[in-house]
């Protein structure tokens, strides 16, 4: 499962400390398997299910926001120099990767490939249960404050700069979307 983790989320490469890229990775094949999903279903289920219509799918969304926070740190730094706020990269990387795994416990399937939200996503919605993976895994608390504060269930905390970085790319794929 490791090879398909990979596959699916090259951008894992990019941390460099290598205990924090393995339990990134033992997360997400814990998630994978608890539905058993497929990298077909991954690829093609959206990424949010609060929308209508969404075109833009899990695994696109989960590798742009990446991206997205490291171009915009990239360009920071650049306009900014050394005044720029630090940002901790394999935090980031490893926060933002991991901020929806929670979905694929909250998220369920029908024998026809239509996806739902489960029972179980009913009563926790994805920043909860990524932190609760994050945690059994043993990922350091700033990852876990990433995955936490990211989404609406963070309003209000003070959030990290890493945190804010990623909540303002994972907002801009929402809000266009819905």
């Amino acid at each position: 499962m490791r090879n398909q983790v990979l596959e699916l989320l090259p951008e894992i490469n990019e941390i460099e400390n290598t205990e924090l890229k393995e339990k990134v990775i033992a997360c997400w094949e814990e998630a994978i398997a608890y539905r058993n999903w497929s990298n077909e279903e991954l690829r093609s289920i959206p990424f949010t299910l609060l929308a209508e219509n969404v075109q833009i799918k899990f695994i696109e969304h989960v590798r742009t926001c990446c991206k997205m926070g490291l171009a915009c740190d990239r360009v920071l730094s650049g306009a900014y120099g050394e005044r720029k706020t630090a940002i901790n990269r394999d935090y980031f990387v490893a926060g933002s990767l991991l901020a929806d795994v929670g979905k694929l416990l909250e998220y369920d399937k029908n024998p026809d490939g239509t996806i739902f939200k489960s029972a179980y996503g009913k009563h926790l919605r994805h920043p909860f249960s990524g932190v609760g993976l994050a945690f059994k895994h043993n990922l350091p608390s700033e990852v876990m404050h990433i995955i936490a504060t990211h989404s609406k269930e963070g309003d209000g905390e003070k959030r990290s700069p890493e945190s804010i970085l990623f909540h303002h790319v994972d907002f801009i794929d929402f809000e266009l979307v819905k």
